[in-house]
């Protein structure tokens, strides 16, 4: 895409804890950073219509399409699909991607629901058996890509590999690196350790010699900060544990800094005197500024959003969507995805 070229995002209007009194703020705090943006929201039409008459900013790039029906945020996912798959905000956003008539999809509502829906109206890619959620992580060296941090639960070899390439595929478009690498998580660097998918899918990877990626071996939890490579690639359950742990501990020491300022004088003068770097710091550790996944291997963009941001959480996520629409996320992914579906190596794999 041409920088500045218009970039249409359908918003799924009720999701989150507060649906559109976090959702409409953070759409405008997005459009000062990407004034390119423009919205179709899906809700209530009378919430949105009254929340947007304090944001006209946002109201001049909106279209509101009325909806019926909002996704709960416990509801199981085959509940979602038989009570939303008609006229939920969610599903309506989605299938805005799918017409195209907008180019991303970002929701903060139900992640189980988000995903069923996702599948079943966007469809998995030739090649792509479960599609997997990818975040952005920040590292001591910049930025790594860590997928699937939720979508799917369960060790599957031919998933595993299938994440290496999506993985690889999003490193390329967003990082701009023409050969990221690549890492599995794992209990051990060492071959012989982990579960016998995740070294069958090393071995494939290995042995696959692919010149789009580099794959380095088994990563531990703690590389990932470390950003040894570009790209980290697990399964859902240990990836969205492995998130929530960073997200929580990022907390914890903001929390162990402010009660340690204020405990002396001299603490506090300290603080005064480093208040520049501590606001660096936290900047960096701050979990909205990484708020968005992207549901990777689907034939449509959709971003998944924290249920329990705020405005400045959402906003992060919207400019996920706007940056893989200008980097042309889907098609670089479509590429890849298509070599897998030619490897014989993959068949036999469980």
């Amino acid at each position: 895409m041409t920088p500045g070229e218009e970039i249409r995002l359908s918003i799924d209007g009720m999701g989150g804890d507060e649906g559109p009194e976090m959702v409409l703020p953070g759409l405008a705090v997005a459009l000062v950073r990407c004034p390119n943006l423009k919205f179709d929201v899906f809700g209530d039409e009378a919430t949105l219509v009254r929340r947007l008459a304090d944001l006209p900013e946002v109201k001049a790039v909106t279209t509101v399409h009325p909806t019926t029906v909002s996704i709960p945020m416990d509801a199981k996912p085959s509940q979602a699909l038989r009570m939303g798959r008609r006229d939920s905000s969610m599903w309506r956003a989605l299938d805005a991607v799918k017409s195209g008539t907008s180019q991303a999809c970002v929701s903060a509502g139900n992640t189980g629901a988000l995903m069923a829906m996702a599948k079943f109206c966007l469809r998995p890619m030739p090649g792509v058996e479960r599609p997997a959620l990818a975040a952005i992580w920040p590292t001591v060296r910049g930025e790594c890509i860590v997928l699937d941090v939720g979508a799917t639960i369960g060790v599957e070899t031919k998933s595993i590999v299938s994440n290496a390439v999506l993985g690889a595929a999003m490193a390329r478009a967003v990082f701009g690196i023409p050969s990221p690498t690549v890492g599995l998580l794992n209990i051990g660097v060492e071959e012989v350790k982990g579960l016998e998918e995740v070294r069958e899918a090393g071995q494939i990877l290995r042995e696959r010699n692919a010149t789009d990626m580099r794959y380095t071996g088994f990563v531990e939890g703690d590389d990932i900060g470390r950003g040894l490579v570009d790209v980290v690639v697990t399964e859902g359950f240990s990836g969205n544990i492995a998130l929530k742990t960073a997200e929580g501990t990022a907390r914890q020491l903001a929390e162990y800094l402010r009660m340690s300022i204020g405990r002396t004088l001299r603490s506090r003068i300290g603080y005064l005197l480093m208040k520049p770097a501590f606001a660096r710091l936290r900047d960096k550790m701050d979990p909205r500024k990484i708020n968005g996944a992207v549901f990777l291997g689907l034939n449509g963009l959709t971003i998944k959003s924290h249920g329990g941001t705020d405005a400045e959480g959402f906003a992060s996520a919207v400019e996920l969507a706007h940056d893989m629409v200008r980097h042309g996320l889907l098609t670089q992914i479509r590429r890849d995805v298509a070599t897998l579906k030619d490897e014989p190596e993959l068949a036999d794999a469980r």
